[in-house]
């Protein structure tokens, strides 16, 4: 869908507004169009459903996803970026829909109707908490096409036995495939983040890859990677007061993993064997 005017460019309404971004926010803006336009050409087809963005901010990515076809949720908890979406909302008409909240407060499947997705540079600052919260219920989501710090982005799509490894890579793989899209050179932003910044793509499989309890996984993951450098018969123990089991020894022998063995060596299924032998023991 094209617009039905020109828009009044991003730095202009930037200026017009008088907005800065404010760092308590982890707010840093987009102003590069055919990088915006590549991040929604990577969410698929638009035309479908609803496209939830998190922290639109003046309206840099939002203009390409409603360029791209998108009708709009756009949660934003800052008030001052109200009026420069509303010009959007004038130029889109039924395509553009702001709700002035927190994102963490929100439970996007009951604010928008299935088909939706998630395409959003987030705020650095709860980007993890919020893929965490929304991938509880993640088969409610066609996709998540989302920006990260590189560093964060690569411990989602970490492999066993590399050193970024670790709970976010377990739970966000355990229920998605994960794939890293492009990085973004912090010259992209105003003003220009201190690290670089990634886009991933993360599609929800229609049941985890294993059988698990998600809270009994979250519980293990978090155990083992809190200390990431100690065997697991250490690392784990103490979760067994939780439990039936006599020690993490007769635990790991039962699910056939090396005591001795580090968080960062096991793969997504072997957590799952632990988690269920854990908490659902023989």
């Amino acid at each position: 869908m094209a617009s039905p005017a020109p828009l009044t460019p991003l730095r202009n309404v930037i200026e017009q507004y008088g907005l800065t971004p404010n760092k308590s926010f982890g707010q840093h803006f987009i102003l590069d169009t055919n990088l915006t336009n590549r991040i929604a050409r990577e969410a698929g087809n638009l035309s479908i459903g609803t496209t939830v963005e998190i922290g639109p901010g003046p309206g840099g990515l939002t203009r390409s996803l409603l360029a791209a076809g998108a009708k709009v949720t756009a949660i934003e908890r800052d008030n001052r970026f109200v009026r420069p979406l509303a010009d959007l909302q004038a130029a889109y008409p039924n395509c553009l829909t702001i709700v002035p909240a927190d994102a963490m407060a929100v439970e996007i499947p009951r604010l928008v109707p299935s088909p939706r997705r998630i395409t959003a540079n987030l705020p650095y600052n709860i980007a993890t908490n919020l893929l965490l919260q929304w991938l509880k219920d993640a088969t409610a989501f066609e996709s998540f096409t989302l920006m990260f710090q590189r560093e964060v982005a690569s411990r989602i799509a970490a492999l066993p036995g590399t050193k970024t490894y670790g709970r976010i890579s377990v739970i966000s793989q355990w229920q998605c495939d994960v794939e890293i899209l492009f990085h973004i050179n912090p010259r992209a932003f105003m003003p220009p983040p201190s690290v670089e910044s990634t886009v991933i793509r993360l599609i929800p499989l229609p049941k985890p890859r294993f059988p698990a309890s998600r809270t009994a996984l979250e519980k293990v993951t978090a155990a083992a990677f809190s200390q990431r450098r100690k065997m697991l018969r250490r690392s784990l123990m103490p979760l067994i007061s939780e439990t039936k089991w006599e020690s993490t020894e007769s635990l790991c022998k039962f699910v056939n993993v090396d005591p001795t063995a580090r968080a960062e060596t096991l793969s997504i299924e072997q957590f799952c064997t632990l988690a269920n032998a854990l908490f659902n023991p023989p």
